[in-house]
């Protein structure tokens, strides 16, 4: 095979796409999402903006994607965290702790992309969507093996890691994080803590009843 070969048209258009991606994120970090547009984008890589339409319908589908890639990342940690050994409830704990600072930098240290996350959270709700489904998935399975080990009491994982989701969704939701730390002047370290608070509440719910 001809290791010289040019890239076949497939190849091409996939690495114009990821560029087009990587180049819209950085504006999008830089002078964030609502000033960036499809012309910043295009200038930027040389090309007509006709060209990155191409590739991408609207200025939203690039943000549909760039946020498709950035939650596909966090998910993939969760998911790490919930295969390694251990304690259930532990892992449960590192999960939701990592769900809180990744969802907390987008606000506090990288204020232009939550910006960007919110959008996508009123227009690509499918992307969304998916994204909680994986967190509850890798919840529900390390939830089914502390019942399976006697760590947690039986229940239906997949309910069990739903009202997980939701009972900590103050710490976890971009907007409610951003309402915290601006309309309630709630600081960074005292969000953790009253997560930390919720999580122990919520861990001892979950333990076997041991007065039988």
């Amino acid at each position: 095979m001809n290791s010289s070969a040019p890239p076949a048209p497939d190849d091409r258009a996939a690495a114009t796409r990821l560029s087009i991606l990587e180049v819209a994120e950085g504006l999008f970090r830089s002078l964030g999402y609502q000033k960036t547009t499809v012309a910043d984008i295009a200038r930027e890589l040389g090309m007509s903006p006709a060209n990155v339409y191409r590739f991408f319908p609207s200025k939203s589908a690039i943000n549909e994607a760039i946020a498709a890639r950035l939650l596909e990342g966090i998910t993939q940690e969760l998911e790490a965290i919930a295969a390694r050994p251990g304690p259930a409830a532990e892992r449960l704990r590192a999960m939701l702790r990592l769900l809180h600072a990744r969802h907390l930098a987008l606000f506090f240290r990288e204020r232009r992309m939550h910006d960007m996350v919110t959008a996508a959270m009123s227009e690509h709700w499918g992307v969304i969507a998916a994204f909680i489904a994986r967190i509850e998935a890798a919840m529900a399975r390390v939830l089914a093996e502390g019942a399976a080990r006697g760590e947690f009491a039986p229940h239906d994982p997949a309910v069990a890691a739903r009202l997980l989701k939701q009972a900590t969704l103050a710490w976890t939701h971009p907007v409610l994080i951003a309402d915290a730390l601006g309309k309630r002047a709630m600081d960074e370290a005292r969000m953790a803590g009253e997560l930390d608070e919720m999580l122990d509440l919520l861990l001892r719910g979950l333990r076997p009843n041991t007065d039988d």
